[in-house]
């Protein structure tokens, strides 16, 4: 394998002279064409997330609005699974390719759509392409970076999010309420190709680690364990929205949709603890609480912002373009969060703990705000508040990830964490999705209260993750022999 400038097989060579920044001479074009992927992801997120009210009112998607989210993380679950064994025994390059090529075959497909169930089908060729492309960014900083700047490049991260964030919302909306939200997904698919130009000879020189901690057939017996939990997540998705839809519990019986989400919810229990590391059932410390934590948080933030949008057109009769600015504010707090975290003012695992906490604070005051239909400008402050207890945390996460994985693991373990990451989401889209499509009336016309309950619940979540926040701290000695391994 041929290391950056700078780099020793494992990292950081100790007799090159240490760069003094991200835009040193060593880094500047790797660390521009990682910010270009993360950049392009956060269009598409953001400006789908703004169109959805209007796709799902053109194409009569109201009721399975949540499974154009949770599908899309669900695909990312099985590209996840894979995409760890590959980028550690092939390197980063090959799933790097694969998922920016399967990202932009999944917004044409989307923006081509018919009707909700082929924009569904786009929807997850896309979050496939997820999968297989942000594992391989870990790998990458944790093979091209010394862990000193780790921190500082998770948080440029957070701020590549500003722009798409302040001008995508309000593009996207107006694409969709003044010309056709099928612009919304023709418009991101050049932004994932500009990104493959940026980024992909900048990466051509990192390979596989030259040891795996990979055991024969470990690479097919992780990607099949993905393929059975996506399985089951999404089984279990298409029998509860099938029991909240009339027409389906007509058609199927109620008794084989209770079996088939009790075969689901097995298929995950029996799967996700095998892709995770040892430990995370119990929630024990250091790596699987991170674990855990990022999983919690995931699933209370994510299951919200899918329904921030629809909240503000339909609760608040705001026009669409204008509640794709609330998303703005909770991207601009988590950059804000992450930005306060990268200074390291605090232990790791106390960020962990005051992020989950101010997240349940912001949480839970977009569910008082809802319920007393206060001023919309209140919801948007609360969903700020939000942003930011995610960027202390879920970047501290992160970090920690990659301090406690010794350089032949970074690959398994960074798929663990976005495993946990889309697992969270999915629980919290596609939760609150059938509590959201339970609670409409036969006309499907939302309440305020039904907003209020789903904010209410996923509180819970942003709670229990400060409980487990407090788990993610380890002994020093185990500390110091993890700082050793990746010197």
């Amino acid at each position: 394998m041929t290391a950056p400038v700078g780099e020793g097989p494992h990292g950081p060579d100790a007799s090159s002279p240490r760069p003094r920044g991200l835009l040193s001479a060593a880094y500047r074009g790797l660390v521009v064409g990682l910010l270009a992927i993360v950049t392009c992801s956060a269009f598409e997120a953001m400006a789908v997330t703004t169109a959805m009210p209007v796709v799902a009112a053109d194409l009569g998607g109201q009721r399975a609005y949540g499974l154009a989210f949770s599908l899309f993380l669900t695909a990312s679950l099985a590209a996840t699974a894979a995409a760890g064994p590959w980028c550690d025994r092939a390197g980063p390059r090959p799933s790097l390719l694969v998922g920016l090529v399967l990202m932009t075959g999944g917004l044409l497909l989307a923006g081509g759509a018919w009707d909700f169930g082929v924009f569904t089908l786009g929807r997850m060729v896309s979050g496939a392409g997820t999968g297989f492309m942000i594992v391989p960014l870990y790998v990458i900083i944790g093979q091209a970076l010394p862990s000193a700047l780790q921190p500082v490049l998770f948080s440029w991260f957070s701020a590549a999010w500003v722009l798409p964030s302040l001008v995508g919302p309000y593009i996207s909306g107006l694409l969709a309420q003044h010309a056709s939200w099928r612009w919304v997904f023709f418009g991101v698919a050049p932004i994932v190709i500009v990104a493959v130009v940026l980024v992909w000879p900048r990466v051509r020189g990192l390979g596989a680690p030259e040891e795996t901690s990979l055991a024969a057939g470990e690479g097919r017996r992780r990607a099949l364990l993905g393929v059975v939990l996506a399985a089951g997540v999404a089984a279990a998705q298409w029998a509860a929205q099938s029991w909240t839809d009339p027409g389906a519990r007509a058609t199927v019986p109620p008794a084989l949709l209770a079996a088939v989400v009790l075969c689901g919810v097995a298929a995950v229990a029996a799967a996700a603890p095998r892709l995770m590391p040892r430990g995370v059932a119990r929630v024990a410390r250091g790596l699987p609480a991170v674990m855990v934590v990022r999983g919690l948080l995931t699933l209370a933030f994510f299951g919200a912002e899918a329904f921030i949008p629809l909240m503000l057109v339909d609760a608040y009769g705001l026009e669409p373009s204008v509640a794709g600015l609330a998303l703005t504010g909770g991207a601009l707090g988590w950059t804000v969060g992450s930005f306060v975290q990268a200074r390291g003012w605090l232990g790791k695992p106390t960020f962990l703990v005051l992020g989950s906490v101010v997240l349940t604070v912001g949480l839970g005051s977009i569910a008082g705000v809802v319920a007393a239909t206060a001023a919309p400008w209140l919801l948007a402050v609360a969903w700020f508040l939000a942003g930011c207890g995610m960027g202390l945390a879920t970047t501290t996460t992160s970090v920690l990830v990659l301090d406690l994985s010794e350089a032949a693991d970074r690959g398994r373990n960074s798929a663990s964490l976005q495993m946990a990451d889309m697992l969270g989401g999915v629980m919290g889209t596609a939760g609150a999705g059938t509590l959201y499509s339970l609670l409409l009336t036969p006309e499907a016309v939302p309440g305020p209260g039904v907003f209020a309950l789903l904010a209410a619940a996923l509180t819970l979540s942003a709670f229990l993750s400060a409980f487990a926040g407090a788990r993610s701290a380890v002994p020093s000695a185990v500390a110091s022999a993890a700082d050793e391994d990746l010197a």
